[in-house]
């Protein structure tokens, strides 16, 4: 099946950067210039479009880094949105907060979604497509948004900015709670796991593009573009077998998902290009520190191998 739909920008190899090395947190020390600038040049020439999450300090050096050193790269830049409304389904207990907090967190999301705005149009030329939050309607959300509120986001940020916009969740919400919202944004983006739902190697692929056919099929005249698909290379066995968790399965499922993608002209930001060790729980076999091309010491990955020898 292929769908035909004006993509929101030229297709080309795509990644989710965040750099952020051991020691280092969002909310904590970020990465220096030199840091940044040594990943960049690990990316560039293999990948032409960088994702990236918020409009902080991590960003900023991103976009110095690209402007001082005359890199070829684009960036989808978001803005974190935090909880505006409480969410007592989420697995691992995040989603509670004070009534105080969830106050706070509106105004801070508001400031964000301004400063993305100021971001857009200051850097144009860099800054090709924006994002009004990621994965914050998901039912299993630590920071639920309502859809009513990221509606309002979006339309804020497309009467001030030139570049298209759209929001970053997990491709089931796009089946029926976000419809209102794909009504709004200029493209849907969407994230699809199949590690993360007990496929194996052999069933991920497909799964993939049934995820993305799903969405597709609903939305026929709206572009799609995949904002987060890779497989992690570690796991302690909690949400992912510990046999499902490997570098060569990660090969495996990024090769085959590269071939279909490039065949297919979707655009699809791979997750992503280092390993973070302060994402999860401390254990450090967590899945969630180990969906990099790179390991957290920047040496390539399996997959990374082939990819510089090509």
């Amino acid at each position: 099946m292929r769908v035909e739909s004006k993509m929101p920008f030229p297709y080309g190899n795509a990644i989710c950067y965040s750099g952020f090395r051991a020691g280092q947190h969002p909310d904590g020390e970020h990465p220096s210039y030199e840091q940044i600038k040594e990943d960049l040049l690990l990316l560039q020439g293999h990948w032409k479009y960088l994702r990236l999450y918020d409009c902080d300090q991590h960003a900023q050096t991103v976009i110095e880094v690209i402007q001082k050193e005359q890199l070829d790269f684009q960036l989808m830049l978001g803005a974190y949105i935090a909880a505006e409304v409480n969410n007592p389904n989420c697995p691992w207990g995040g989603g509670i907060y004070k009534k105080m907090q969830l106050r706070t967190n509106i105004k801070k999301n508001s400031k964000r979604i301004d400063l993305l705005i100021e971001w857009a149009n200051r850097y144009p030329d860099i800054i090709c497509s924006l994002s009004a939050g990621n994965e914050a309607c998901v039912d299993w959300t630590d920071h639920l948004v309502p859809v009513e509120s990221v509606i309002e986001y979006v339309k804020r940020i497309q009467r001030q900015t030139k570049q298209p916009v759209t929001f970053c969740e997990n491709y089931v919400p796009w089946k029926d709670k976000l419809q209102p919202l794909a009504e709004e944004v200029d493209f849907i983006s969407i994230h699809t796991y199949p590690v993360w739902e007990y496929k194996s190697i052999h069933e991920a692929l497909h799964y993939t593009k049934e995820n993305y056919y799903s969405i597709a099929s609903l939305y026929p005249d709206k572009p799609i573009v995949i904002t987060e698909a890779g497989w992690t290379t570690a796991s302690n066995g909690h949400g992912i077998e510990k046999a499902n968790a490997s570098e060569a399965l990660q090969k495996i499922y990024c090769d085959e998902l590269m071939e279909w993608i490039s065949k297919e002209n979707i655009i699809t930001f791979l997750f992503e290009a280092f390993d973070e060790s302060w994402k999860g729980s401390p254990d450090p076999l967590e899945p969630e520190k180990h969906w990099g091309y790179f390991k957290e010491d920047r040496s390539p990955k399996l997959v990374a191998r082939a990819i510089s020898s090509s």
